[in-house]
This record gives C-alpha cells, structure tokens and sequence, in this order.
C-alpha cells in the first residue's frame, strides 16, 4: 500500500526561505508589506516544495476566502462563456477562485443565489442582472458589488453601450433603402435590451423610418423562429434582434418559408457571437464581452484589495459589423 505524499506545510516554506511563519502568510494575503525580495524567496520556496496556501484556513484567521461570485443570467447564452473566461483569468492572476452562478433569467433565483453564496465570497459581479435597483443596492450594502450590463447609480458598473452599434445599424439599413424597420426585443428586465429598443426608435425617428417593436421574452434561437411570422405580418423589409441568437433563428425560419436573406429579408443580429458562423453570414454590432468581464474583476479586485469603492462607470463602444444578411430594400 502506498502512502500519500505529506502535503508541505507553510513551516517547511518558512524554514526553506529563512523566514518566520508570519512573512510567508503575509506573502500570500498582503505582500505590500514585505520586500520584494523576500517575497520572491518565499514564492520561489513555495514552488520547489509544491506548497500551495490554504485558503479555509485563510479565511478563518483573516475573514477573507480569497472567493468571487459571478452570476449571468443564461450560462448558455453564447454572449457569457467569453466574458466568463475573462474573468476567471483576471481573478486567478490575484489568486481569488470564482464561483460561477446562472439564474435562468429569474430575479428571485438570482437573489437567491447572491444569499447562498454570502458568506463564502468577498465580492459580487452582477452581469445583466434581473433583479430591481432597490435590490441591488440592497446587496451592495452587504459586500461589493460590481454590475455588468447594468446602470445602478452608486455602484461600480461596465456597460457596453451597444446604443452605437445599433445607430450604425439603423442608418446602415436606412442607406439601403429600408424604410420599415421592427425591432425584435428581449428579455424584459434586461438593460441593454431597454438601451437598444431606445437607439433603435431614437435612430429611426431621426431619419425618418418607421419603426415596430415586438416583445420576445426569452432571447433563444427557437424564440427567434417563433417570432418571424409576427416579424414579417408588420410589412417591414428589414429587422433588428435583440442578439444573435434571435437573429439565427428568423434566419433558419425565413429560409423554411422561402424569404431569401437578403433579397427579400434584412437581418442585423446584436453581440456578434454567432455572426461569421451563420448562413448567410449575420450582419451584427459587435462584442465587447471579454473586456466587460476582464473590467468588471480588475474594478471588483481594486475594492477588495484597497477598499477603494467609488462610483465607477466604465463604458465600453461598439460598432457595426456588417457581413451579408443586409441588403437593398426589395422592389
């Protein structure tokens, strides 16, 4: 029978280094307050005995577990795993673990998750959060917050402003000669659906096109095939989706009824996630998920680190990316 190997203790990197016990854990918690060159000889005992902190432990002496809570609404929304990578890389680089949390696009599963994960985190990134402001705040009270995709005065938050990307859109389509535009919406508490409902009436009004709004609660690609008879009962030439998941289903749909893409049918899609790989290629406003998430952890990190909670508004353009969904207005 063989026997485990005896896991290094923070003695035994204490003793390799030279240094006291104290000097290695703060190497690991607050290495501002040690010399660069002693924490270099203490991260370099570290590895040649495979010494890796433990953080329960950690957690019980300082009251920090070195944990992030990321919740989103749709992990299976192609807009999230990029921005979830982002952040899971931005976090391990401060050595913090993030616990990853999905909330099927309910308020309550997320407020009730946030209370789950209370007292193991540190932090919160909120991204396209369902819940109301006052609940919001409420959790901002309790811990740090940062918000992703939504604009709650007084916490730190990233926004993508896809507002300009979708002006793009709206004078792109308007060149073409498309005189009707719908707009396919969202879910309803989603922040930047409201944002992009607002550019895509603001653009229109501006140029003088007339502009329909359909409601489509769940942003999925069935979702996107269901609405196209609804989609093209209003007259309209062209379309704007909330995202591309939407768009990628009124593409398969209005292919089954015989609509070709784009000679009979504009379609511009929002996110670019899916866009280089649909049929034919989606005209879409690009994506800023990855920086979003890179952003959101660095801010979160910053409080954590130096509790410096300010109310942060980073905003993040984006621009049209046009492929071959759109084209002249028929006839």
């Amino acid at each position: 029978m063989t026997s485990k190997r005896a896991r290094p203790t923070i003695n035994q990197v204490a003793e390799a280094a030279g240094v006291t016990k104290s000097s290695v854990s703060r190497a690991f918690t607050r290495p501002e307050m040690l010399s660069e060159e002693t924490v270099r000889k203490i991260f370099a005992a570290a590895e040649q005995l495979g010494y890796v902190p433990n953080h329960t432990a950690r957690a019980l002496s300082t009251g920090r577990h070195g944990n992030i809570a990321l919740i989103v609404p749709d992990v299976a929304n192609p807009f999230f795993p990029p921005l979830i990578r982002a952040a899971q890389a931005e976090a391990d680089r401060s050595d913090y673990c993030v616990f990853l949390g999905n909330s099927d696009e309910s308020p309550q599963q997320e407020d009730k998750l946030i209370g789950r994960f209370g007292g193991q985190v540190e932090g919160l990134v909120l991204v396209s959060s369902r819940m109301s402001d006052a609940q919001i705040v409420e959790h901002a009270s309790r811990r740090p917050v940062v918000l992703v995709n939504r604009d709650v005065e007084g916490i730190p938050r990233v926004l993508i402003d896809s507002a300009t990307g979708v002006a793009e859109a709206v004078e792109h389509l308007a060149e073409l000669g498309h005189k009707k535009l719908v707009y396919v919406g969202g879910p309803h508490g989603s922040w930047s659906n409201k944002q992009r409902r607002n550019a895509v009436r603001r653009s229109a009004r501006a140029l003088g096109l007339d502009v329909s709004v359909i409601s489509n609660e769940f942003a999925a690609f069935e979702s996107g095939r269901k609405i196209t008879a609804s989609v093209l009962a209003t007259g309209a030439s062209a379309a704007i989706a909330f995202d591309d998941l939407t768009a990628q289903g009124m593409l398969a749909e209005l292919a089954d009824q015989g609509v070709s893409v784009p000679g009979q049918f504009s379609v511009v899609g929002c996110d670019d996630v899916l866009g280089a790989a649909t049929y034919p290629s989606l005209t879409t406003v690009s994506n800023r998920s990855v920086e979003a998430g890179k952003t959101a952890l660095t801010l979160l990190i910053d409080i954590l680190e130096n509790h410096a909670i300010r109310d942060v508004r980073y905003v993040l353009n984006t621009n049209l990316v046009v492929r071959n969904t759109t084209g002249p207005r028929a006839g």
